[in-house]
Protein backbone atom coordinates (compact mmCIF):
# COMPACT_ATOMS: atom_id res chain seq x y z
CA UNK A 1 0.00 0.00 0.00
CA UNK A 2 1.40 3.42 -0.91
CA UNK A 3 1.72 6.05 1.81
CA UNK A 4 -0.94 8.24 0.16
CA UNK A 5 -3.44 5.36 0.15
CA UNK A 6 -2.39 4.46 3.68
CA UNK A 7 -3.18 7.98 4.88
CA UNK A 8 -6.57 8.00 3.09
CA UNK A 9 -7.54 4.66 4.61
CA UNK A 10 -6.49 5.30 8.19
CA UNK A 11 -8.85 4.12 10.88
CA UNK A 12 -11.21 6.46 12.75
CA UNK A 13 -11.23 8.81 9.77
CA UNK A 14 -14.06 10.88 11.28
CA UNK A 15 -11.66 12.15 13.96
CA UNK A 16 -9.88 15.35 12.95
CA UNK A 17 -6.09 15.50 12.61
CA UNK A 18 -3.92 18.47 11.74
CA UNK A 19 -3.77 18.50 7.95
CA UNK A 20 -0.41 17.49 6.46
CA UNK A 21 1.08 18.12 3.03
CA UNK A 22 1.01 15.12 0.74
CA UNK A 23 4.32 13.58 -0.32
CA UNK A 24 6.68 14.79 -1.58
CA UNK A 25 6.48 17.27 1.29
CA UNK A 26 8.46 20.47 1.57
CA UNK A 27 7.49 21.14 5.21
CA UNK A 28 6.94 18.87 8.17
CA UNK A 29 9.47 16.38 6.80
CA UNK A 30 10.42 13.47 9.04
CA UNK A 31 13.63 11.52 8.48
CA UNK A 32 14.09 8.39 10.57
CA UNK A 33 17.31 6.67 11.54
CA UNK A 34 17.81 3.22 10.04
CA UNK A 35 20.33 0.60 11.16
CA UNK A 36 22.92 1.71 13.71
CA UNK A 37 21.93 1.46 17.37
CA UNK A 38 19.85 -1.59 16.46
CA UNK A 39 19.87 -3.81 13.36
CA UNK A 40 17.12 -3.24 10.81
CA UNK A 41 16.04 -5.82 8.26
CA UNK A 42 13.23 -5.84 5.72
CA UNK A 43 10.72 -7.43 8.11
CA UNK A 44 11.14 -4.78 10.78
CA UNK A 45 11.21 -1.91 8.27
CA UNK A 46 8.12 -3.35 6.59
CA UNK A 47 6.29 -3.21 9.93
CA UNK A 48 7.30 0.42 10.42
CA UNK A 49 6.32 1.52 6.92
CA UNK A 50 3.11 -0.53 6.64
CA UNK A 51 1.81 1.20 9.76
CA UNK A 52 3.49 4.64 9.66
CA UNK A 53 4.89 5.02 6.15
CA UNK A 54 2.53 7.89 5.35
CA UNK A 55 4.43 10.01 7.87
CA UNK A 56 8.01 9.00 6.97
CA UNK A 57 9.74 11.03 4.26
CA UNK A 58 13.24 9.60 4.35
CA UNK A 59 15.27 6.81 5.91
CA UNK A 60 18.90 7.41 6.90
CA UNK A 61 21.57 4.76 7.29
CA UNK A 62 23.79 5.94 10.16
CA UNK A 63 27.47 5.36 10.81
CA UNK A 64 28.13 3.72 7.44
CA UNK A 65 26.10 0.71 8.56
CA UNK A 66 25.39 -0.24 4.94
CA UNK A 67 29.08 -1.10 4.52
CA UNK A 68 28.71 -3.96 7.02
CA UNK A 69 25.56 -5.43 5.51
CA UNK A 70 25.22 -7.84 2.57
CA UNK A 71 24.59 -5.82 -0.59
CA UNK A 72 21.28 -7.63 -1.33
CA UNK A 73 20.02 -6.74 2.17
CA UNK A 74 20.85 -3.05 1.63
CA UNK A 75 19.10 -3.13 -1.74
CA UNK A 76 16.03 -4.77 -0.17
CA UNK A 77 15.75 -2.00 2.41
CA UNK A 78 16.13 0.72 -0.23
CA UNK A 79 13.58 -0.89 -2.55
CA UNK A 80 11.12 -1.38 0.31
CA UNK A 81 11.44 2.28 1.32
CA UNK A 82 10.80 3.36 -2.27
CA UNK A 83 7.61 1.27 -2.37
CA UNK A 84 6.33 3.53 0.43
CA UNK A 85 7.51 6.77 -1.23
CA UNK A 86 10.35 7.10 1.28
CA UNK A 87 13.69 8.48 0.08
CA UNK A 88 16.88 6.85 1.36
CA UNK A 89 19.97 8.68 2.62
CA UNK A 90 23.51 7.42 3.14
CA UNK A 91 24.02 9.39 6.32
CA UNK A 92 27.28 11.27 6.76
CA UNK A 93 29.71 8.50 5.78
CA UNK A 94 31.49 10.69 3.22
CA UNK A 95 33.80 11.90 6.01
CA UNK A 96 35.26 8.40 6.14
CA UNK A 97 35.41 8.00 2.36
CA UNK A 98 37.31 11.27 1.84
CA UNK A 99 40.35 9.90 3.64
CA UNK A 100 40.78 7.33 0.83
CA UNK A 101 41.11 9.99 -1.88
CA UNK A 102 39.30 11.29 -4.95
CA UNK A 103 39.02 7.91 -6.70
CA UNK A 104 37.29 6.46 -3.64
CA UNK A 105 34.84 9.37 -3.61
CA UNK A 106 33.99 8.74 -7.26
CA UNK A 107 33.54 5.00 -6.65
CA UNK A 108 31.43 5.60 -3.53
CA UNK A 109 29.07 8.02 -5.27
CA UNK A 110 28.71 5.69 -8.25
CA UNK A 111 27.80 2.74 -6.02
CA UNK A 112 25.38 4.89 -3.99
CA UNK A 113 23.62 5.78 -7.23
CA UNK A 114 23.67 2.24 -8.60
CA UNK A 115 22.27 0.58 -5.49
CA UNK A 116 19.44 3.11 -5.29
CA UNK A 117 20.30 5.72 -2.66
CA UNK A 118 18.48 9.01 -3.29
CA UNK A 119 20.38 11.31 -0.92
CA UNK A 120 24.04 11.57 0.03
CA UNK A 121 24.63 13.39 3.29
CA UNK A 122 27.79 15.48 3.33
CA UNK A 123 28.98 16.31 6.82
CA UNK A 124 32.22 17.45 8.43
CA UNK A 125 31.74 16.82 12.14
CA UNK A 126 34.97 14.84 12.52
CA UNK A 127 37.12 16.45 9.84
CA UNK A 128 38.44 19.83 8.77
CA UNK A 129 37.64 20.74 5.16
CA UNK A 130 37.58 24.08 3.37
CA UNK A 131 34.21 25.43 2.31
CA UNK A 132 35.48 25.48 -1.30
CA UNK A 133 36.15 21.72 -1.20
CA UNK A 134 32.82 21.10 0.52
CA UNK A 135 31.05 23.05 -2.25
CA UNK A 136 33.00 21.02 -4.83
CA UNK A 137 31.71 17.80 -3.20
CA UNK A 138 28.12 19.06 -3.33
CA UNK A 139 28.44 19.82 -7.03
CA UNK A 140 30.10 16.48 -7.76
CA UNK A 141 27.34 14.60 -5.96
CA UNK A 142 24.65 16.50 -7.84
CA UNK A 143 26.41 15.76 -11.15
CA UNK A 144 26.12 12.06 -10.30
CA UNK A 145 22.33 12.46 -10.14
CA UNK A 146 22.03 12.32 -6.34
CA UNK A 147 20.39 14.75 -3.94
CA UNK A 148 22.48 16.31 -1.18
CA UNK A 149 21.77 16.96 2.46
CA UNK A 150 24.62 18.96 3.97
CA UNK A 151 25.07 18.72 7.72
CA UNK A 152 26.53 21.65 9.65
CA UNK A 153 27.01 22.26 13.33
CA UNK A 154 28.96 24.18 15.93
CA UNK A 155 30.57 21.22 17.70
CA UNK A 156 33.82 19.70 16.42
CA UNK A 157 33.77 15.93 16.87
CA UNK A 158 29.99 15.74 16.54
CA UNK A 159 28.29 12.73 15.02
CA UNK A 160 29.77 10.01 17.19
CA UNK A 161 29.33 8.87 20.76
CA UNK A 162 31.75 11.23 22.50
CA UNK A 163 31.22 12.19 26.13
CA UNK A 164 30.15 15.79 26.87
CA UNK A 165 33.49 16.42 28.57
CA UNK A 166 35.41 15.41 25.43
CA UNK A 167 33.25 17.66 23.26
CA UNK A 168 33.67 20.58 25.68
CA UNK A 169 37.44 20.12 25.49
CA UNK A 170 37.27 20.19 21.68
CA UNK A 171 35.49 23.55 21.78
CA UNK A 172 32.65 25.00 19.73
CA UNK A 173 32.56 26.91 16.48
CA UNK A 174 30.95 30.21 15.62
CA UNK A 175 27.23 30.21 14.83
CA UNK A 176 27.62 32.91 12.18
CA UNK A 177 30.27 30.87 10.36
CA UNK A 178 28.02 27.79 10.50
CA UNK A 179 25.17 29.73 8.87
CA UNK A 180 27.49 31.26 6.27
CA UNK A 181 28.65 27.77 5.27
CA UNK A 182 25.03 26.61 5.09
CA UNK A 183 24.24 29.43 2.65
CA UNK A 184 27.19 28.43 0.46
CA UNK A 185 26.16 24.77 0.44
CA UNK A 186 22.56 25.60 -0.49
CA UNK A 187 23.79 27.84 -3.31
CA UNK A 188 25.96 24.95 -4.55
CA UNK A 189 22.94 22.67 -4.85
CA UNK A 190 22.26 21.06 -1.47
CA UNK A 191 18.52 20.48 -1.13
CA UNK A 192 18.52 20.83 2.63
CA UNK A 193 20.73 21.62 5.62
CA UNK A 194 20.82 19.22 8.58
CA UNK A 195 21.60 20.99 11.87
CA UNK A 196 23.72 18.77 14.10
CA UNK A 197 22.23 18.50 17.60
CA UNK A 198 25.49 18.17 19.53
CA UNK A 199 26.43 21.49 21.04
CA UNK A 200 22.81 22.68 20.85
CA UNK A 201 20.47 20.16 22.53
CA UNK A 202 22.74 17.11 22.85
CA UNK A 203 25.85 16.63 25.00
CA UNK A 204 25.44 20.08 26.58
CA UNK A 205 24.80 21.18 30.14
CA UNK A 206 21.93 23.43 29.01
CA UNK A 207 20.21 23.78 25.64
CA UNK A 208 21.32 26.65 23.42
CA UNK A 209 17.89 27.49 22.05
CA UNK A 210 19.09 30.78 20.57
CA UNK A 211 20.95 28.84 17.86
CA UNK A 212 17.89 27.21 16.19
CA UNK A 213 16.13 30.58 16.41
CA UNK A 214 18.95 32.25 14.47
CA UNK A 215 19.10 29.39 11.95
CA UNK A 216 15.37 29.66 11.23
CA UNK A 217 15.57 33.45 10.97
CA UNK A 218 18.44 33.34 8.46
CA UNK A 219 17.77 30.13 6.49
CA UNK A 220 14.01 29.57 6.87
CA UNK A 221 12.17 26.46 8.05
CA UNK A 222 11.87 24.71 4.68
CA UNK A 223 15.60 24.56 4.01
CA UNK A 224 16.67 23.10 7.35
CA UNK A 225 16.15 19.90 9.31
CA UNK A 226 17.02 19.61 12.99
CA UNK A 227 18.47 16.51 14.59
CA UNK A 228 16.06 15.75 17.41
CA UNK A 229 16.31 12.06 18.33
CA UNK A 230 15.07 12.67 21.88
CA UNK A 231 11.37 13.05 22.78
CA UNK A 232 11.98 16.15 24.90
CA UNK A 233 13.92 17.75 22.05
CA UNK A 234 11.44 17.08 19.24
CA UNK A 235 8.56 18.14 21.49
CA UNK A 236 10.35 21.46 22.06
CA UNK A 237 10.86 21.98 18.32
CA UNK A 238 7.17 21.31 17.63
CA UNK A 239 6.15 23.62 20.46
CA UNK A 240 8.36 26.51 19.34
CA UNK A 241 8.27 26.11 15.53
CA UNK A 242 4.98 24.32 14.93
CA UNK A 243 4.05 20.91 13.52
CA UNK A 244 5.69 21.60 10.14
CA UNK A 245 9.27 21.85 11.37
CA UNK A 246 11.58 19.31 9.64
CA UNK A 247 12.99 16.78 12.10
CA UNK A 248 15.33 13.78 12.23
CA UNK A 249 14.37 11.17 14.84
CA UNK A 250 15.01 7.53 15.61
CA UNK A 251 12.82 4.95 13.87
CA UNK A 252 11.41 4.01 17.28
CA UNK A 253 10.07 7.56 17.76
CA UNK A 254 8.00 8.03 14.59
CA UNK A 255 4.64 7.28 16.24
CA UNK A 256 5.30 9.59 19.18
CA UNK A 257 6.42 12.43 16.91
CA UNK A 258 3.45 12.07 14.56
CA UNK A 259 1.03 12.09 17.51
CA UNK A 260 2.47 15.53 18.32
CA UNK A 261 2.40 16.78 14.73
CA UNK A 262 -1.17 15.62 14.20
CA UNK A 263 -2.35 17.17 17.46
CA UNK A 264 -3.91 13.99 18.85
CA UNK A 265 -1.64 13.42 21.85
CA UNK A 266 1.33 14.78 23.72
CA UNK A 267 2.80 15.74 27.06
CA UNK A 268 0.83 17.92 29.47
CA UNK A 269 2.65 20.92 28.00
CA UNK A 270 1.43 20.19 24.45
CA UNK A 271 -1.70 18.07 24.84
CA UNK A 272 -4.43 19.66 22.70
CA UNK A 273 -2.31 22.73 21.89
CA UNK A 274 -0.69 21.76 18.55
CA UNK A 275 -3.01 23.19 15.89
CA UNK A 276 -2.99 23.90 12.15
CA UNK A 277 -5.15 25.93 9.75
CA UNK A 278 -5.15 25.39 5.99
CA UNK A 279 -8.31 27.32 5.08
CA UNK A 280 -10.59 25.58 2.58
Amino acid sequence: MTSAKQQRERGFAALRLNEREAKPRTRGITEIRGPYYTPMGKRYLSDVLETMGAYVDSLKFAGGSFVLMPRPAVKELIDLAHQHEVLVSTGGFMERVLAAGADAVESYLRECRDIGFDIVELSAGFITISIEDWVRLVKKTREMGLKVTAEVGIQFGAGGASAPEALEAAGMGDVGWMIQRAHRLLEAGAQRIMIESEGITESVRSWRTEIPARVVAELGLEKVMFEAADPQVFAWYVRDYGPEVNLFVDHSQIVQLECLRSGIWGTSELWGRVQAYKGD
